[in-house]
């Protein structure tokens, strides 16, 4: 049994209500404990394992883009952007793994980019500004590995790119959009050929600021490529650390409040979520210290860092990849939860405790997933895409 109510409520009433609530109220910090979402399940059947989140028709709500498809906001009405494949989560894979929403070509209207089985070629879908049909495919790259590909805010300035591994080079990347559509994406090389975390399925992938310079460097299992001041030059330097296992995205935040950054990571395919404490070396290189969180739900293939509470301090959320490989990995059959951990502040024994709040117990999340402001109440939201089916968590 799920831990939410609200399920009998249709879509369109749960959104038009919280939409009508959000403007008479304004988001204040609350106890995590009180912190408590409606679920809004979009469609049961295996679309994605990745999601964005995105205004897709200009009408000021956020929609959600599920691969082939995308769900009109605030009923949800499913459109096609390509002919939708049918999906059968017991015995294989869909055609998206990671999904984000960026104007790639400059018009006005987001369009959907995504990635499917690792090393095959990054797409992106021309949005067509409200007109019939399916949306345009093209190219970005023609290869994108490492389970957990990112489209991440590598500048600091607030406009994500994509940054993956890619083959056969084994060059780890990012990308710059080119103002001509037609043609593929400006790659920069951060390290290769050969280069750590750019195999086909390589786990763990992130950036942040590590060594707190005020540029976002890029981070694997084996370490961190720091960031030179040029973010176009190549061959970055490289620190080599170990950071844990096989793991999914790798979150980089100051969790215990010391003044520098640590890492928050998980496995992807096993049990086990952990934080990374940055021990500062003096003349050297620092080292990091590994702190389990919790050991008890497996497959945690996301992770997204989020001020959920709005009490300043940044959370993240979690969700376990259900049916990661049909069913063959360590606690497959078990529930497909989702969590929020909420990350204390600095208490009196000079600890920043962890706590976890279930979200739901039925829909665990992807490879990917993401968090917007659904009703415009100032509280973050999330969607999800996986082989349970699309879902909407709205915070109320």
């Amino acid at each position: 049994m799920s831990a939410l109510s609200g399920r009998n409520m249709t879509v369109s009433t749960v959104l038009i209500v919280v939409l009508c609530v959000s403007v008479c109220t304004h988001a204040v910090p609350i106890a995590g404990s009180d912190v408590k979402f409606t679920k809004i399940v979009l469609d049961t059947a295996f679309r994605a394992e990745g999601v964005a989140a995105a205004d897709v028709n200009r009408d000021g709500l956020p929609d959600v883009i599920a691969g082939e498809v995308w769900y009109q906001a605030p009923d949800w009405k499913m459109h096609e952007i390509q002919t939708p494949g049918q999906y059968d989560p017991a015995k294989g894979y869909s055609a998206t793994f990671s999904n984000y929403a960026y104007d790639v070509n400059g018009d006005g209207w987001v369009d959907s980019i995504t990635t499917t089985m690792m090393g095959q070629p990054c797409r992106w879908f021309e949005n067509p500004k409200g007109q019939p049909g399916h949306w345009k495919a093209r190219v970005g790259a023609d290869s994108a590995c490492n389970e957990t590909p990112l489209f991440a805010d590598l500048f600091g300035n607030g406009k994500c790119v994509p940054l993956f591994g890619v083959r056969p080079a084994g060059d780890m990347a990012w990308f710059e959009f080119t103002k001509d559509p037609e043609a593929k994406w400006t790659m920069h090389k951060i390290a290769g050929p050969e280069a750590p975390g750019t195999q086909q399925f390589s786990h763990g992938l992130g950036v942040g600021d590590v060594n707190g310079d005020g540029r976002n460097d890029v981070l694997i299992t084996e370490g961190w490529w720091e960031a030179p001041q040029d973010r176009r030059q190549t061959d970055w330097k490289f620190h080599p650390v170990k950071l844990g296992d096989a793991c999914s995205d790798m979150l980089v935040y100051d969790i215990d409040e010391d003044g520098d950054s640590d890492i928050i990571t998980s496995s992807a395919h096993n049990y086990g979520v952990w934080w990374f404490e940055q021990i500062p070396v003096p003349g050297a290189d620092p080292t990091f210290k590994q702190h389990e969180i919790c050991k008890d739900f497996s497959q945690t293939h996301a992770l997204k860092l989020v001020d959920i509470n709005g009490d300043g301090k940044k959370d993240f959320v979690a969700g376990k990849r259900y049916f990661a490989h049909m069913g063959k990995d360590p606690g497959a059959n078990e529930p497909a939860y989702l969590y929020w951990f909420e990350i204390g502040k600095k208490d009196s024994s000079g600890k920043c405790p962890i706590s976890r709040h279930l979200i739901d117990d039925d829909s665990g999340a992807g490879t990917q997933f993401d968090v917007t402001d659904f009703n415009k109440d100032g509280r973050p939201d999330i969607a999800i895409s996986n082989k349970k089916g699309v879902f909407v968590f709205i915070q109320k």
